[in-house]
């Protein structure tokens, strides 16, 4: 069953939507992990870091907290899978190094890719709403297996820069940052609490629901759900998609 939409612009959620989120805890998680240490002596003086410590020491209500006990947080926020916007600032960090080195490839589901580009090509506008930091985003679409997909991306947005993903706030402040109507917009992720917060604030949400995904035996709730992108038909104002 094909889904269909008028709106001018696609939001993406990454993990469990454009993408496996094993790859991510398999793959990303460890290799972060192996690196805080080294982040937080290396590069103490770079703006971004010194602000993530900052934050981490604010959410620890440890004010003096040394780079032994932020490294400790960052851990523990790992292995909870806490979507502290320090942590990811910082995972965000390291990972555009791998990827700029090429130890790291990122993943995409096989249906993402070509939908997004026809999407693009068919004058809809695509953009990103990650809990990971836009650094992060920037460096995993950059460097896919089909190559540089940052092209057919308009905006990025994390936790940082929109709010945290189940607030609808975060979703007005999207639509204001895009220029883009609320109802002239269409959220496609697997959390069923993302997809709650994008419509109560007046927008499309449509639950991808992937086996294997985390949320994929609990479901979307109500909202509308696609097994892969290419179930979804978009078409814009001025489109004859």
């Amino acid at each position: 069953m094909s889904l269909r939409f008028d709106v001018d612009a696609v939001v993406l959620d990454i993990e469990g939507t454009t993408s496996a989120t094993g790859f991510v805890v398999d793959v990303l998680y460890p290799y972060s992990r192996s690196r805080f240490g080294a982040l937080l002596s290396e590069r103490s003086t770079d703006p971004d870091v010194v602000r993530a410590v900052s934050q981490v020491r604010d959410l620890l209500g440890e004010p003096d907290a040394d780079a032994v006990r932020v490294e400790k947080a960052l851990h523990e926020w790992l292995d909870g899978d806490v979507k502290a916007t320090p942590l990811k600032t910082l995972q965000g960090l390291i990972w555009s190094e791998g990827f700029a080195r090429g130890d790291l490839v990122s993943h995409f589901y096989d249906d993402v890719v070509p939908v997004l580009r026809r999407w693009h090509g068919d004058g809809v506008r695509l953009h990103v709403y990650s809990s990971g930091s836009v650094a992060a985003q920037r460096a995993w679409f950059a460097s896919s297996p089909d190559g540089d997909l940052l092209p057919l991306v308009s905006g990025l947005y994390d936790t940082e820069n929109a709010g945290p993903k189940q607030e609808p706030d975060s979703y007005r402040r999207i639509a204001g940052s895009t220029g883009t109507e609320a109802g002239r917009l269409l959220f496609l992720s697997d959390r069923p609490g993302e997809l709650d917060a994008a419509r109560a604030a007046g927008w499309h949400a449509v639950g991808i629901r992937r086996p294997g995904e985390p949320y994929y035996e609990q479901g979307v709730g109500d909202h509308a759900q696609a097994g892969t992108f290419d179930e979804i038909t978009i078409s814009t104002s001025g489109s004859t998609t």
